[in-house]
């Protein structure tokens, strides 16, 4: 696992200590970098009414937008598992959060590292986010 990866998984791990979900009971956790090497991290939050609920990776990029540093990520690191048990099985960006991060991507104008993991142990899948989303669709295809 490189730098990046072990920094980025352990943030996450951390960020996911703070998540609100009492309904699914699966904290995740994600810690984005950017360029200069900032670490911008979140849980998820939930909601009674189910569909107001957001990702982890939804809060931290939401946060790095109203920073004005959407283009500026790099790479992500997410965790997460039942709350109260230990995992090593790594979890991956459901759909609707590959396609925020596909934003900030076309923004920067570069393909996102992303680094999935448990909530525990060392096994880290590590992708891109175009393997994970080919062909998306995005600012660029607005013609932005």
């Amino acid at each position: 696992m490189t730098d990046n990866a072990k920094l980025l998984v352990e943030a996450a791990r951390k960020a996911a200590l703070n998540a609100y979900a009492p309904y699914s009971r699966f904290a995740v956790g994600a810690a984005v970098m950017l360029a200069d090497g900032e670490i911008v991290s979140a849980a998820n939050f939930e909601n009674a009414s189910y569909g107001l609920s957001l990702c982890a990776e939804t809060v931290a990029m939401a946060m790095i937008g109203n920073a004005g540093k959407l283009d500026q990520v790099v790479a992500i690191g997410i965790t997460g598992s039942m709350i109260g048990a230990k995992s090593d099985a790594p979890i991956l960006p459901c759909g609707r959060c590959r396609q925020i991060l596909n934003e900030a991507a076309q923004r920067g104008k570069r393909d996102l590292a992303i680094y999935c993991a448990g909530s525990e142990g060392d096994t880290t899948q590590t992708y891109s986010l175009s393997e994970l989303l080919p062909h998306a669709f995005g600012p660029a295809d607005l013609g932005l």
